[in-house]
């Protein structure tokens, strides 16, 4: 049952684009765990931040039940462009279908397997005007800060990373917390706080989203 704030939040914020609602019922009636889905409120923000940003070409790593992919695809101009990585293939006709209901399917590019090695295929692809403008990290948190690293040289400067999940429930400024997701969260929460490359800002939205501006 959602908050009295998230319900607010999804009152106020709108309105959705034509498709996303499906994608929405259907994750919550095939996956275990809904709530890795985005989200309206957060989904929204995706759209704005791709549109702000001007970006053309975009990254995703961890595509789910594609409903963040459909939302930075929306905020994407005409000829815009994202590649999405996702190890898991079960949910394929989920995202798939949800990607025409948006109208957006002939804006992405699904690739499939680990994203790391898909990372380093797409490091030998890119220089010049194929770099990167913006990209969202949704995947193994225990892999963020290999995520990170290997995103930064294929974006361009003043480029966007958007992490998602940074605050996990409040566990990484949880002293009483050492498992080993949390613990990577820590890690990578500092490593991007004190990387001269970029800067910063954690937004508590959900269980927390680092918007990260390449320098």
């Amino acid at each position: 049952m959602p908050s009295a704030l998230d319900q607010y939040l999804n009152s106020h914020t709108g309105p959705l684009a034509q498709g996303l609602d499906w994608i929405e019922s259907a994750t919550h009636i095939h996956t275990n765990y809904p709530r890795m889905m985005c989200g309206p409120v957060q989904g929204k923000l995706l759209t704005m931040l791709a549109q702000i940003s001007g970006a053309r070409k975009a990254l995703e790593i961890g595509t789910f039940t594609g409903y963040s992919a459909a939302c930075i695809a929306l905020g994407l101009p005409e000829d815009g462009h994202l590649d999405t990585l996702e190890i898991d293939d079960e949910l394929e006709d989920i995202t798939l279908e949800g990607w025409r209901r948006c109208g957006v399917s002939q804006k992405i590019t699904l690739r499939r397997g680990n994203a790391l090695a898909s990372l380093s295929a797409i490091a030998s692809e890119c220089s010049g005007d194929s770099l990167y403008d913006f990209a969202y990290i949704d995947a193994d948190k225990r892999e963020y800060i290999d995520y990170y690293e290997a995103i930064l040289p294929v974006l361009r400067p003043c480029g966007l990373i958007v992490a998602d999940d940074v605050l996990l429930g409040g566990k990484p400024y949880d002293e009483s917390c050492h498992d080993a997701k949390t613990e990577a969260l820590r890690a990578f929460n500092d490593h991007i706080k004190n990387d001269p490359r970029t800067e910063v800002v954690i937004v508590p939205l959900r269980d927390g989203i680092s918007l990260i501006r390449k320098l």
